[in-house]
């Protein structure tokens, strides 16, 4: 899905605000993606049709807490 800049949703820009690194994005959408396949089950309404990109929304939203340990 295009926004009106014709930029990817959900912006990564947004998204680098909720997680501050691209790498911890990406684990963590992708280990609510194969929830989301796994339990069927979506906590905001999507606008994505796959799983990859409903758990962005998901993140987007404020719907997902994930924590890192530091080392």
């Amino acid at each position: 899905m295009k926004n009106q800049e014709g930029l990817r949703y959900p912006s990564i820009d947004n998204l680098l605000k909720k997680i501050d690194s691209k790498y911890k994005l990406a684990y963590t959408s992708a280990k609510r993606a194969k929830k989301i396949r796994e339990e069927e089950y979506v906590a905001v309404t999507p606008k994505c049709s796959k799983p990859v990109g409903q758990a962005l929304e998901e993140i987007l939203e404020g719907k997902i807490e994930i924590d890192f340990e530091e080392n």
